[in-house]
């Protein structure tokens, strides 16, 4: 046979080789989509699986079937202090082994069939014990998947928004940390027949970059809590977050505005005592504001029979409000008690007067060496009554006084009313200053404490 004619036919030979060869292929990709429905024909026709009967327990025995869990917490969108509950969008997944669904997967050419109907298997019966609302989502298609392995493991996923009572304790509102769990238990199981568990590992995972408006996900904690009924045990899961509330946003629209409510009634203090319109005006309208500020903070907490600690700021900041208004009645009436003192100085000073003119015409008398002698007239008049109850009034002004440094320090201001007002000016801010060390130094140390 001449060269080229052998050159090219094993150039031809090999050419059908690699065309039988990837016929072949193709040909096997064909069937292994066939073996995919044969295999789901063998396992889950008619007559061959009943996804009445749960599965056998470990090992084949007769034991509880393991159903093993884990969360995707995907969002938390609220979480309401008047409600009481918070929502939360999570990707749910079981894991099971059920050796009914054992099947061949042609030398791992199949890893896992894929189903999209829950009917067609055995599922657990888990529901969420704390659950208010909750809904399946379906845009585009359901968002939901059952995989079976080829050792007869099934994984089932589905993602679900729901709304879950959470218990809040808010003695330190706004200072607090608050739990709220989410529980899962079985139905109608009792542990003799299924147990959940944790999947080992990382049970629970959290999506990075969680946002919520006014909290922080501490961290999260999972356990058991097996309930006991009369009619058997059941097992459940718990998984708790911990949140913390933001601070700064309260700061900003609580805690500062009330200071600054309570320092502009001290503003009352300043002004002149006569001023009446202007202190009444100030004090009703701060009065008036800081009473809405508290119903405003009231209206969006839930009617609790216990003291909050932003009740006790509320309170103590409209209890100084109203104590500077009470100050100006005060002051107010002091001013006319000035007035009648007035009057009484004026009568001192007119006894005084007479008095040292009577003892000057006593001292003339005596010099030019003439005695007289007054006789009690038999009938009083009544001048002589007034002037004796004057004569009286005069002694007990007279009277010295001791002085001590306050009452030196206060001498400098001639009335009583102007006295009012400057001890309010120190007085007021320093027991405003003294609640602000008690309260903060208080909440923020109970605050530490819960947590440790």
């Amino acid at each position: 046979m001449p060269t080229w004619l052998a050159t090219h036919t094993a150039s031809l030979l090999l050419l059908l080789a690699c065309l039988a060869q990837l016929s072949r292929c193709n040909q096997g990709k064909v069937n292994f989509r066939e073996k995919e429905k044969q295999v789901l024909d063998q396992i889950l026709g008619p007559g061959r699986y009943d996804a009445r009967i749960r599965p056998s327990g470990a090992n084949g025995t007769d034991g509880p079937a393991i159903v093993r869990v884990n969360l995707f917490v995907r969002s938390i969108a609220t979480i309401s202090d008047i409600k009481m509950e918070y929502s939360v969008q999570l990707t749910f997944r079981e894991q099971w082994m059920d050796e009914r669904l054992k099947f061949n997967d042609f030398g791992g050419r199949i890893k896992y069939l894929t189903l999209t109907d829950a009917n067609r298997v055995w599922m657990p019966d888990l529901f969420f014990a704390n659950e208010k609302e909750g809904h399946f989502h379906n845009i585009i298609m359901p968002n939901v998947y059952i995989r079976i392995f080829p050792y007869g493991s099934v994984l089932y996923s589905i993602r679900i928004s729901l709304t879950l009572s959470c218990p809040m304790n808010l003695k330190l509102y706004p200072l607090d940390r608050q739990t709220c769990s989410l529980r899962m238990a079985s139905y109608g199981w009792t542990t003799d027949d299924l147990v959940f568990l944790w999947k080992d590992g990382d049970p629970v995972q959290v999506v990075k970059n969680l946002h919520l408006p006014r909290f922080t996900l501490e961290k999260f904690l999972t356990d058991y809590c097996n309930s006991k009924t009369n009619t058997g045990e059941y097992s459940c899961l718990k998984v708790d977050l911990l949140f913390k509330r933001e601070f700064s946003y309260y700061l900003i629209q609580i805690y500062i505005p009330c200071c600054m409510l309570v320092i502009v009634s001290w503003v009352s203090f300043w002004l002149d005592q006569n001023a009446v319109p202007a202190r009444v005006s100030l004090g009703v309208t701060t009065l008036l504001t800081m009473a809405t500020q508290t119903s405003g903070i009231n209206a969006s907490l839930p009617p609790v029979s216990y003291t909050k600690a932003i009740d006790v700021w509320t309170g103590v900041c409209l209890t100084f409000v109203f104590g500077a208004l009470l100050e100006f009645a005060l002051v107010n009436y002091a001013s006319r008690s000035d007035m009648h003192r007035e009057n009484m100085k004026k009568q001192r000073r007119q006894c005084e007067l007479e008095h040292a003119a009577s003892l000057e015409a006593a001292a003339d008398l005596l010099e030019d060496g003439t005695t007289t002698f007054a006789m009690k007239p038999l009938v009083r008049h009544p001048g002589d009554a007034l002037s004796l109850e004057n004569a009286r009034t005069c002694e007990i002004h007279m009277q010295p006084k001791r002085d001590n440094c306050c009452r030196t320090w206060l001498s400098k201001f001639p009335t009583r009313s102007k006295r009012i007002d400057v001890i309010s000016r120190i007085t007021f801010p320093l027991v405003f200053a003294l609640f602000n060390l008690v309260y903060w130094s208080t909440y923020l140390f109970r605050e530490e404490a819960e947590v440790d």
